[in-house]
């Protein structure tokens, strides 16, 4: 989709070089050649982030930096497209036009000139663009999406025999002449690439963090490093794709088109984005009459992305924006991360209230699969792309791993690593009440996706998360999720009043009173029929709800301790023994108590480990059995006892002690999982109820492995404030940790962080481990 505001200009495309040195003659013929530093034409790879000189001829002729405006009364942007172009004579190597080749994935490239321009083509002939085209725009008033648009920048990049190379444009297909037009591939020029400085900077965020990784491994042996237990890159590419979240961790284009302003999803103001205001915060009443509206009648927050970044990104505050750009990642990695856990998540409820009051537009269908599909794609994208950066496969920090054997070399080697897994209510499209042409999932159809996702690298699964599905029953969150549990299932709610034995464990989400009684009406069997026809809800979701309006609005709420009245389905428990044979790491935290409790019998049954990434344990069981959870670090001081930020991670130390467990935790912060983060302990955001009177963190700081050093973080044109504004991206959990640090906590003490990669491996490898024994 062409933006309106890329403008094209014509682009002279073969100049006139001296190659050779000139004799006085008339003729001006050569007495002796001129030595040319050249890329050597040995690899596609090694062009990355190279500024050249590009020459058709050996270095007689260079593609020019030099564009001709096109007459704007010759039909304006784009006219000079079908132009002749005319080379113009300049005096040496040093007035040709100087490239920057900038990857944007293994072997292809965006060209980048002198004044921020890039090279691109219609076909027919070269040409210079201001700007690459977006793929998000408005057509007559309404914003539209040309999902996998390919852009006019990207051109792909061969060898020749002769150590040469050729550029294709990739859109078109078409080759560069020797000429300088646009030929077919029998035509293609053999391309010298001279290497020249001062080059234009390409866009991209700063690091703001300097030194290489030299610590890998503790005396004993283990790995060096902390877990992310709990990550979704990827959540712009979640609820259908649309912008509902906005922000990517990496674009193809660059960072101008991975965080760009906000305001062709979430509306002037920020007013269309109605899941970003209801996730912080916002009441009922003003939620329906959003949606009725498609926008909220107020401001919500400031749009500009790069590189102004008003106000967000900032994960204590905004559910809604990505803060797991690649760069914040890089911060994190250099700050002591090494294994990451990469889950794609989205909601087909969710994807359709949004698109469904026109509030966002869609990139593709909301079916949970769907866009679990594309964010698996898109971070095996992610890799590549950052392997191109630095320079070919494999070369990359971001290393996604298949076996704790794979992620141990890895993280050894000083790298990242990162294994896939999938969070989502309808897994493996096994619905509760299947619709259109889905039918109800049978243990054939379990075995096949299992096979199929494993094989695609997946190893971590929720077997549910929100909604009730063909597995389990939902997770127990209240409130609004439960609207969106009887708009998907057409099922009442299903809580009873907890019985004592479930309430022996904490229940996550399953806690607490009803808060929509008159939705509450339990059922004795779960798969029974639906009570109701929610088939219009996709098209016209507020109508369809609008018909219960009696049963959400004006009931009382119900308090005490309730849960969800069923737990697994045959069909659940037959998922966890598959996943237990093939090694997969279960993620419980989403089971309902029920569930959840029958989970634990299974893998006490099976000695097989599991993992509570939203923090649960019940009560040391989870580490007695070679599992883990995760901790949050305490955000204030305390006025009269140092070293109390860490205490809630030393008492779970203690218990994995106790239950001889390797003492060893991580984090799982959900970030873009609109689950908040890390808030200040200073300014008008803080929650401390001790005055901090420390003067917070200040730079530059030095990393836990002491082989980094932090200098304060910067968004394009925003200096951020960890003490003010908190863990506003990934890249501030240096900051967070040192302010623990700060706060009195000894780096012996905090070892047992530095260790949870190891611990999460050991884990993983009980879980082979245990898979080989039950496979047989």
């Amino acid at each position: 989709m062409n933006s309106p505001f890329t403008k094209f200009v014509s682009l002279l495309c073969i100049t006139l070089m001296t190659a050779a040195c000139s004799d006085s003659s008339d003729n001006g013929s050569g007495t002796g050649a001129v030595s040319i530093a050249a890329l050597p034409g040995e690899s596609v790879y090694e062009a990355a982030n190279a500024c050249v000189a590009i020459s058709p001829d050996e270095g007689k002729y260079y593609i020019s930096g030099t564009p001709v405006i096109p007459d704007d009364d010759a039909g304006g942007a784009g006219a000079g497209w079908e132009s002749d172009l005319t080379g113009v004579g300049v005096a040496d190597l040093s007035d040709a036009g100087r490239f920057l080749l900038r990857p944007s994935d293994l072997g292809k490239y965006l060209i980048y000139d002198r004044v921020g321009n890039y090279l691109v083509s219609n076909g027919d002939v070269l040409l210079l663009a201001t700007q690459l085209a977006s793929d998000t725009g408005v057509v007559d008033g309404e914003v539209v999406i040309e999902d996998r648009m390919q852009s006019e920048g990207e051109w792909q990049l061969y060898t020749t025999a002769n150590g040469r190379y050729q550029l294709q444009h990739i859109k078109s297909g078409a080759y560069i002449g020797s000429e300088g037009a646009m030929v077919t591939e029998d035509q293609a020029a053999s391309l010298l690439l001279a290497l020249q400085t001062d080059c234009a900077e390409f866009p991209e965020l700063t690091l703001d963090a300097s030194g290489e990784v030299t610590v890998t491994e503790f005396e004993d042996g283990s790995v060096f490093g902390f877990v992310e237990s709990h990550a979704h890159l990827f959540t712009n590419l979640a609820f259908g794709g649309g912008g509902t979240f906005h922000g990517a961790p990496f674009h193809p284009l660059g960072v101008e088109h991975a965080l760009p302003d906000c305001d062709l999803v979430h509306g002037e103001e920020g007013r269309r984005d109605i899941m970003g205001s209801s996730f912080s915060g916002g009441d009922l009443d003003a939620l329906l009459v959003a949606l009725v509206a498609g926008e909220l009648p107020e401001k919500d927050h400031d749009t500009e992305g790069y590189p102004v970044f008003t106000e967000w990104p900032a994960a204590p505050s905004s559910a809604t924006h990505q803060v797991q750009y690649y760069k914040w990642l890089e911060r994190a990695y250099l700050s002591g991360l090494r294994l990451l856990i990469q889950h794609a998540t989205t909601n087909e409820i969710l994807c359709q209230l949004t698109t469904g009051v026109g509030a966002q537009p869609r990139r593709f269908d909301c079916n949970d699969m769907v866009n679990v599909d594309r964010i698996i794609e898109a971070t095996y994208a992610m890799e590549r792309y950052i392997d191109a950066q630095e320079g070919g496969p494999g070369e990359g920090w971001f290393r996604i791993v298949f076996s704790p054997a794979e992620a141990r070399e890895e993280i050894k080697a000083g790298n990242l690593a990162v294994v896939l897994g999938i969070e989502t209510s309808d897994l493996f499209d096994c619905y509760l009440v299947p619709f259109g042409d889905f039918s109800a999932c049978t243990e054939a159809d379990v075995l096949a996706k299992l096979d199929e996702y494993h094989d695609r690298g997946v190893r971590a699964l929720f077997p549910v998360h929100k909604y009730d599905n063909g597995f389990s029953a939902g997770d127990g969150d209240r409130g609004i999720i439960d609207i969106g549990n009887f708009s998907h299932t057409g099922h009442y709610n299903n809580y009873v009043e907890c019985p004592e034995e479930l309430l022996e464990f904490s229940g996550g989400f399953d806690s607490g009173g009803v808060v929509f009684a008159g939705l509450n009406q339990p059922r004795d069997i779960y798969d029974s029929q639906p009570l109701f026809d929610m088939s219009g809800y996709a098209d016209d979701p507020v109508g369809t709800l609008f018909q219960f309006s009696n049963l959400l609005l004006g009931a009382d709420s119900l308090d005490g301790e309730y849960c969800q009245k069923h737990g697994l389905t045959d069909l659940g428990e037959f998922l966890i023994e598959e996943m237990m044979k093939r090694g997969m790491i279960l993620e419980v935290d989403h089971l309902p108590r029920k569930s959840y409790q029958r989970a634990f019998e299974i893998l006490e049954e099976n000695d097989y480990p599991a993992i509570g990434t939203h923090g649960r344990n019940k009560n040391g069981e989870i580490y007695a059995l070679g599992g883990m959870s995760k901790f949050n670090f305490g955000r204030c001081r305390s006025a009269s006892t140092p070293a109390t930020m860490d205490d809630g991670f030393q008492s779970r130390i203690a218990l994995m002690k106790e239950k001889g467990a390797f003492p060893a935790e991580g984090f799982g912060f959900d970030l873009n999982g609109f689950a908040g983060a890390p808030s200040p302990r200073f300014g008008e955001r803080a929650n401390c109820s001790d005055p901090q009177t420390d003067e917070g963190i200040t730079y530059p700081f030095k990393s836990y492995a002491g082989d980094i050093t932090l200098e304060q973080p910067v968004v394009g044109n925003r200096t951020l404030d960890f003490n003010t504004e908190g863990m506003v991206h990934l890249g501030l959990v240096a900051e967070l940790i040192e302010d623990v640090r700060r706060d009195g906590a000894t780096d012996e003490e905090l070892e047992p962080l530095f260790k949870s990669a190891e611990g999460y491996l050991r884990m993983w490898e009980k879980a082979q481990s245990r898979g080989l024994a039950l496979s047989q």
